[in-house]
Order: structure tokens, then C-alpha cells, then sequence
């Protein structure tokens, strides 16, 4: 499939040596040749197909790119501006094609620009790959609206996902919402479901607990209004609480160095008037997630699991081993959650759960986590 005519060149700007500009092969006269690169990534200036008078607004991205200096061997491939098509359904269409080719060449795809219902898109794209899929959100709000039957949009995509037939998602991860912006109702929906909410109080108290939801994660979302207005001026949505820049470039490293991470969509800003410094906060988002890239280990402990330490807590109340499993090259932990033999073997990569030293420390006492108990009853 030839996708380049889902694409427009962008204008050629001045590359210094050693930035990250100089590891990117950018569409300009010719479109490159993503499948030899590692990240492949295109910008969207309006997901909705509207006119916006001519500008090329996410080009002030581009220029900071070549303004960060990057000391890691990684080659990028720019695919330029998408094109939207005509109606919803041609651009959902195209945006899961493309999600599907380059994730399943073993390649990260990285998107930057348009309405965060764009996820929805990404995930039809895994719909090929025949396995269930991790889904994190970074947002301020849940955008999921109990009971409602209106058209795809930004404040919905949630419940089109969680509505699609067949059903491939498995588990659903909120990052950094605010408690006043949740309903008891959506709460509840959550819990029913075994699904995550870590809200912003806990993730800047310690941040380092986003890091096995991120490990753990396929897909990753992030509306830009997660930030706070005086960090990011040009999100759609944002207020006087929020994450702050250098926190939300700590998430992305973390997205780059999980080893199941393959699409990650940063969305829900205004492009058509992206300030200067607000660009440059998501070149340094890049930046970030290409260090993190260039980081990985390999180390997911799928199959074999000889090259780990293996540590057993025998857990009285239960009658059951906890099994941690713990890699030599990063220091990371995963735990098993057993599943009955009948199960499909679609649930062969869910039945380890990232986790942390902490959880094993805690479990000596006694204590389960909670994304254990959650992933026991999804799979039992």
C-alpha cells in the first residue's frame, strides 16, 4: 500500500548536524523511505477538514526539532501533513491504514496534530495485528459520556471504542484527570470495567507510578489540555491546574522506553496559532520519546523468561504464589496473573503486569496491587 498520497511535503527547512532535524528524513521533494527508519511521524493541522486561511501552522514544530541536539543513533522519518479527507469516515479510514502498516512493521508511529478523536482511528488500526490492545489516555477529563449516541467527536471516543464489535481492548489506563471533572457515574463505569484512574494529585505527588501503566500500555493519547494554561497556552481546553512541562516530558520518556508501545497521538491544540514556546514544548516531547526509544531493552518477559530473576511470595489469605519476575538489563518488574488454561491464547502478553520493587516489597507484607486484583478478574 503506497501511502504517500495521504501526505503533502513540507517546506525544507535548515538542518544543523547532530540535532534531532538531522536524523529525520522529511518529506520535501521525495517521500521517504519510513519502513527503513525507527519512528515515523506526520503532523495534522485540522482533523475536521477546515480551511485555515493558507497557514502551515505546526511548521514553527519543525524548526524547533533543529534546535535539539539528539546523541543517539535513531532514524526518523517525516511523512509531512496529512490530508483530511472529505468527510469523518475517509479520514478515520485513512488514519487506521496508516496505523496499521507502520505499527505492524515494528515501527513507532507518532502523530501530532488534530482532534484527540483520532484514537479511535488508532485503535481500528490494531484490529489486523488479531490481539487485544492496552489503551493510556493523558487528559484532564474522561472522555467518555454514559449513555450517549452522538457522532464521534473529541469528548466520545471512548465510548465508540469500548462499543466497537468485536471488542479488542483489554484494558483502559487514565493518566493525570482532575476528581472535579469526573462524575460518580463515570467512576463507577470504570470500576465496573477493572480500568485505571490515576488522578493528577497522585501522579505529581510520585510520577514514577505512570511508569508501568505506560509500560504496560500499546496506545497512547494525549490531549494537550493535561497541561496547565500557563505551561501550554495553544490546548483547546486547558486550565489553571495541570500537569507541567518538564512532568509531561517525564511521561513521554517512559512511553519511549516501553517495549509495547507503537502509536502515540498528541492532540487537542490549536495549530493554527501554536506559539513559539509551545511548539517548542512538543519538539521537547519528542525529544523525550526518542530518548526513551533509543533506551529500550527488549526486556518484556514473554516466552522464555530464563534471562530474569524470578521471586516468589507465597500469599496466605489467597493460598496462591505471587510470581515477580525482574530483568537484569533495566531493574524493571512484571508479575503474573494467573488465567485458566481454557482461555485463548490471546491473553498470553496480559497475564504479566508491569509493576515496581515496591509492589514486591508490599506483597512480603501481605499487601496485593491493585492492578493485580484488576487484571485477575478481566482474565478470570
Amino acid at each position: 500500500m503506497n501511502i504517500d498520497i495521504y501526505f503533502r511535503p513540507t517546506e525544507k527547512n535548515e538542518v544543523l548536524k547532530g540535532t534531532i532535524g538531522s536524523c529525520i528524513e522529511s518529506y520535501n521533494d521525495k517521500f521517504p523511505d519510513w519502513e527503513e527508519s525507527d519512528v515515523v511521524f506526520f503532523t495534522i493541522y485540522d482533523s475536521n477538514n477546515k480551511q485555515i486561511d493558507g497557514q502551515q501552522p505546526i511548521d514553527p514544530l519543525r524548526q524547533c526539532l533543529n534546535k535539539l541536539y539528539l546523541n543517539k543513533d535513531v532514524k526518523i522519518s517525516d511523512l509531512g501533513v496529512f490530508i483530511p479527507g472529505d468527510k469523518q469516515e475517509d479520514t478515520i479510514s485513512a488514519i487506521k491504514e496508516i496505523t496499521s502498516l507502520i505499527s505492524n512493521k515494528g515501527k513507532l508511529l507518532l502523530i501530532i496534530g488534530g482532534d484527540q478523536y483520532l484514537t479511535y482511528a488508532n485503535f481500528l488500526g490494531y484490529q489486523k495485528s488479531e490481539q487485544l490492545v492496552n489503551l493510556v489516555v493523558l487528559d484532564q477529563k474522561v472522555n467518555l459520556l454514559v449513555d450517549d449516541k452522538e457522532k464521534l467527536n473529541s469528548s466520545n471516543f471512548l465510548n465508540h471504542i469500548l462499543l466497537h464489535e468485536p471488542s479488542y481492548l483489554f484494558n483502559f489506563s487514565q493518566l493525570a484527570h482532575q476528581q472535579y471533572y469526573i462524575s460518580n457515574q463515570q467512576i463507577k463505569f470504570f470500576d465496573d470495567l477493572y480500568f485505571d484512574l490515576v488522578r493528577l494529585g497522585a501522579l505529581q505527588n510520585d510520577i514514577k507510578i505512570a511508569e508501568p501503566h505506560l509500560r504496560n500500555a500499546d496506545l497512547l493519547s494525549v490531549d494537550m489540555s493535561v497541561i496547565r494554561k500557563s505551561e501550554f497556552n495553544s490546548a483547546y481546553d486547558s486550565g489553571p491546574n495541570g500537569l507541567f512541562g518538564n512532568e509531561v516530558c517525564q511521561l513521554m520518556k517512559y512511553a519511549g522506553i516501553s517495549d509495547k508501545i507503537s502509536c502515540i497521538g498528541i492532540h487537542n491544540f490549536q495549530n493554527n496559532v501554536l506559539y513559539q514556546e509551545d511548539a517548542m514544548l512538543i519538539a521537547q516531547m519528542m525529544y523525550f520519546l526518542i530518548t526513551g526509544f533509543s533506551e529500550r531493552k527488549g526486556d518484556f518477559p514473554i516466552g522464555t523468561k530464563q534471562d530474569h530473576l524470578k521471586y516468589v511470595v507465597f500469599h496466605e489469605e489467597l493460598n496462591h504464589n505471587l510470581v515477580f519476575h525482574k530483568s537484569p538489563k533495566s531493574d524493571r518488574w512484571w508479575l503474573e496473573v494467573p488465567y485458566p488454561p481454557i482461555k485463548e491464547f490471546k491473553f498470553e502478553r496480559h497475564h504479566l503486569i508491569p509493576c515496581d520493587m515496591i509492589d514486591y516489597q508490599n506483597a512480603q507484607s501481605g499487601i496485593i496491587p491493585d492492578l493485580w486484583w484488576r487484571t485477575y478478574r478481566k482474565l478470570n
